[in-house]
Parts: C-alpha cells; sequence; structure tokens
C-alpha cells in the first residue's frame, strides 16, 4: 500500500518518497513493525484468551521433569503472529507480485486450516482436524502454487548472469527470462537440476514440458505437506518452533536476495529471478512476528503458537523454498524438522514391528524427538526395550530447546555456504 503510494509520490517529486522503493529500508521496516506489534499484541491477546478461559487443555496436565507446571496457558497464538506479519506486508509489500500474493495466500490458508484445528480441540475434541483433511488442505495448496508458478508471466528466472566490461564501465547481463522447472541441488558442479531431465526419454518436446511441470507440482505438494507437518511436530517445546523457524526465515531472506540480486547471483553463480527480492519485505515480517512472539513464548511459555501458528510457518517457509528454486536445500535448512518427522516415522515402524511379535519395541522414549530428551526413568514403558536410552538423566526443556536452535543455526549456515560448494 505504502509502496504504491510512495511510487505516486515519487512522481509527484515529494521529497523522501523514493525510500521506499529500497528492498532493503523497506524489510527492515517490516521487521520492526512485526515485531513490535507482535510484542504488543500477544499481551492483549493472552489476557482475553484466559479471561475466556480459552486455555490448550492437554497441555493442563502436562508437567515438566523438574517441576514446571503448565496450566492455564492459551492456545492459537499463532493469531498474533499472523496478523503482525500481515500489516506491514500490506503496508509495505509490492501488492502486485505475484510471490507476495501466494505467501499471502499460503499464510492465511494453513492460518485458516490450523485455526480450525485449534478451534475443535478447544470444544473438547482432543484429536482436532481429521488427518485426511488437513493433508487435503495441503495438497490443495500445494497443486495452487505450483500451477500458478507455472501459469503467471512474473514467475521466471534467468539461469546464467554473465560481467561484461568494455574499460569504462561494467555492466551485468543475464540470458532471456524463461520459465523453468529447474532448480538448486546442493554439492553438485553445476549446483542445478531440472525436472524436465526426468523425461529426456519422451521425444515430443511439449509432452515432455508437461511432465516437466506436472513433477514440479507433485514435489511443490510433498515439499509443503512435509515442511508444515515437520513444524507442526517441532512446536513441542516452549519457544523451539519459533526460535527454529526465525532462523531458518532469516537464511531463506539472504538466499532471495541474492536470488533477486544481478549482482550477487552473477558473484554466486546461481540463477537470477527478477521479483523475489520482495519475498524479503515478507520474511523481515516473518522473523519480526516471530521474535515478538517468542518474548511470551519462550520458557516457561505464558502462551501456545498452536496449529493455527506451526502450520501457517511451515508452510511460509516451504512455498518461500520453491519459489526461489532451492526446495531441495530443505532438508539441510529444516534438518530439525525433518529429525522430528523421521523420529515419529521410525518409531511407529518400530513399534509395528514388535507388536506383531508381542513385543514392546521403541526406537526413542518418546517422540517427536525433542521429547526423547526430557523423559524420566519414571515414564519409561515397563517392559519395552529402547534402541536409544542416552540421556540417562532427562535435560532441562530450555537446554533441549537452545540446543535445538544452535543445531539450526549451523544447517542455515552449511545451507547458504553449499551455493559455493560444488
Amino acid at each position: 500500500m505504502l509502496y504504491h503510494l510512495a511510487h505516486l509520490l515519487r512522481q509527484w517529486g515529494i521529497p523522501g518518497s523514493g525510500l521506499f522503493h529500497y528492498v532493503s529500508f523497506r524489510s527492515l521496516l517490516a521487521l520492526m513493525i512485526s515485531l513490535i506489534l507482535s510484542f504488543w499484541l500477544s499481551k492483549k491477546f493472552i489476557t482475553y484468551m484466559k479471561r475466556k478461559r480459552h486455555i490448550e487443555k492437554p497441555r493442563d496436565e502436562e508437567t515438566d521433569p523438574y517441576g514446571v507446571k503448565k496450566k492455564g496457558v492459551p492456545s492459537m497464538g499463532g493469531i498474533v503472529i499472523i496478523f503482525s506479519m500481515l500489516v506491514p506486508v500490506l503496508l509495505l509489500g509490492k501488492l502486485s507480485n505475484v510471490y507476495i500474493i501466494l505467501l499471502l495466500v499460503t499464510l492465511l490458508w494453513f492460518g485458516v486450516l490450523g485455526f480450525y484445528d485449534d478451534w475443535k480441540k478447544l470444544k473438547g475434541d482432543k484429536d482436532g482436524l481429521k488427518p485426511r483433511y488437513k493433508l487435503l488442505g495441503q495438497f490443495t495448496l500445494g497443486t495452487i502454487v505450483g500451477v500458478v508458478l507455472y501459469l503467471s508471466p512474473q514467475a521466471v528466472l534467468h539461469e546464467n548472469v554473465r560481467k561484461e566490461s568494455d574499460g569504462v564501465k561494467v555492466v551485468y547481463k543475464s540470458d532471456p527470462p524463461v520459465k523453468s522447472t529447474i532448480t538448486t541441488v546442493p554439492f553438485m558442479k553445476n549446483n542445478n537440476l531440472d525436472y524436465l531431465n526426468a523425461f529426456s526419454w519422451i521425444t515430443n518436446g511439449k509432452t515432455a514440458r508437461a511432465c516437466g511441470w506436472v513433477l514440479f507440482i507433485i514435489v511443490t505438494t510433498f515439499v509443503i505437506t512435509a515442511v508444515s507437518n515437520g513444524a507442526n511436530l517441532n512446536d513441542g517445546m516452549d519457544g523451539m518452533c519459533a526460535g527454529n523457524s526465525a532462523i531458518i526465515g532469516t537464511a531463506l531472506g539472504i538466499l532471495a536476495y541474492v536470488s533477486g540480486h544481478i549482482q550477487f547471483a552473477n558473484y554466486l553463480n546461481v540463477m537470477f529471478i527478477p521479483g523475489s527480492e520482495e519475498i524479503v519485505v515478507f520474511l523481515c515480517a516473518f522473523v519480526g512476528a516471530l521474535i515478538g512472539f517468542l518474548w511470551f513464548n519462550a520458557f516457561p511459555a505464558k502462551v501456545f503458537m498452536g496449529d493455527t501458528g506451526s502450520l501457517a510457518i511451515g508452510g511460509v517457509i516451504a512455498v518461500t523454498a520453491v519459489i526461489i528454486h532451492k526446495e531441495l536445500l530443505l532438508p539441510i535448512l529444516c534438518g530439525i524438522f525433518l529429525i522430528e518427522s523421521l523420529s515419529v516415522i521410525f518409531q511407529v515402524a518400530y513399534a509395528k514391528k514388535g507388536n506383531k511379535k508381542g513385543l514392546k519395541l521403541r526406537v526413542f522414549k518418546r517422540t517427536p524427538i525433542h521429547d526423547h530428551f526430557r523423559v524420566t526413568k519414571s515414564e519409561l514403558i515397563p517392559g519395552a526395550k529402547y534402541l536409544i536410552k542416552r540421556p540417562g538423566t532427562p535435560l532441562h526443556e530450555n537446554m533441549i530447546t537452545i540446543r535445538f536452535w544452535i543445531i539450526t543455526i549451523l544447517l542455515a549456515a552449511i545451507t547458504i555456504i553449499t551455493l559455493k560448494i560444488r
């Protein structure tokens, strides 16, 4: 809104209006607004939810091994995160940018999906939204994102950027813009992989391209579903998901900025994606909202984000990575989310194997894996055999959360340097 107003004021020669054309200025302003707004709204939200007795019932009986009771803590704090992002993005974002539109749709789509799930739980339905409906919502959004990126004339890229000099000045030139299913792959020499290559055996070029885009949409849907569910599983300790997601959002902001800056794209030898720099404004609002919320969500939490927040967070991360063609870097960047999901899968599979033999078999003491580190001996299942028993004594929740943050910082650094390691 202010971006378009500033564009009009600039045409009229109003001093200072040109500031809003700098992505860096709008991004930092978005971060500050979302952080302050999130902090202020969180206080109001906690007071309101406690007054209305909208409290997450499953956690009322939960007790920390160190005696910290979590009773009477309101949930659905994701509403604060979403609203704190929407305001600065609508004010400072370039709303005609297809990538901003897609991210706004993702934020609201998953926010509504998670809100309905949380609302059902607050009304006494412990299971919340049935998994098949949640998966349907995730699949649908993934399909929409893939189709829009295929059809939109704005969603193009320049695979190669070169620097030329005539001895006086340096000029950066790029290949013609193309619609492509190419994506970045870590540690490969050329650093790029085209989904179209999976169908190189098809002689008809039009058919091969169509198949390549279908595969791209399938991968997009899978990535969005996996990351949103991973973020949802990671939201099990105070400040865990908010802190990890803020770190991931910062790394994605760096990747989006270099992808939308022709000089950095040339230096790092990555594809140039015009318009992707606008995503930085959205991601700064994303990080600011999470940090502001973390003030009250850190241990001991006074509010939980619920599925309203965790699903929306995961969706935004996944869609951002798909837009900038970095979705195959997510197993590294979102390594914590991946481990959380795999721990549940392995635990369930191993338990089923044991049930067939009449044994109580477990890989971890409890899943998702962050819970494994806080289980006391008295909480172990009698007669069960655990593959992984360490640590012998439970760790404090705050220690587990901070260590997971440190791991995510390391993974974010590795993700960024993979652009130069080939």
